[in-house]
């Protein structure tokens, strides 16, 4: 799992993941892990995380999920389609974690779970996001 981690890493530097500062940090069957900091790209002027942040989050790391779960001609033909997030309580310290797991996995599409929680471990969002893998 660890060449998939550098690979998701790698792919992303100098992208809107590389730049909200997000790290994929563990991966396993069916599941994957991003950690992002909370600083002056990912919160509001307040302090707080921004909703924005949140949700990027979370379709970067749904987004790998399913790209890691399909075959390798497919793995950029994934795209999310419908993403809803429930924010549960201000994120604290200095980063949180992301981690996916599938709801459902199918050939065409599949269901994210995305729970987001910051440095404590204390849930901050809880997110679902469905995505389609395009055959041409």
């Amino acid at each position: 799992m660890e060449e998939v981690i550098e690979k998701l890493n790698e792919i992303c530097r100098g992208t809107l993941v590389d730049w909200l500062g997000m790290e994929f940090i563990g991966a396993g069957e069916d599941w994957l892990e991003v950690k992002m900091p909370l600083d002056h790209r990912t919160c509001r002027p307040d302090g707080a995380m921004h909703g924005g942040a949140n949700m990027a989050l979370a379709e970067t790391v749904s987004g790998a999920l399913s790209s890691v779960s399909v075959s390798p001609e497919q793995q950029f033909k994934v795209y999310g389609i419908e993403i809803n997030g429930n924010h549960i309580k201000r994120a604290t310290g200095g980063y949180v974690i992301g981690r996916a797991v599938f709801i459902h996995k199918g050939k065409r599409t599949h269901i994210v779970q995305v729970e987001i929680r910051d440095e404590a471990g204390i849930p901050v969002t809880v997110s679902r996001v469905t995505n389609i893998i395009v055959n041409d």
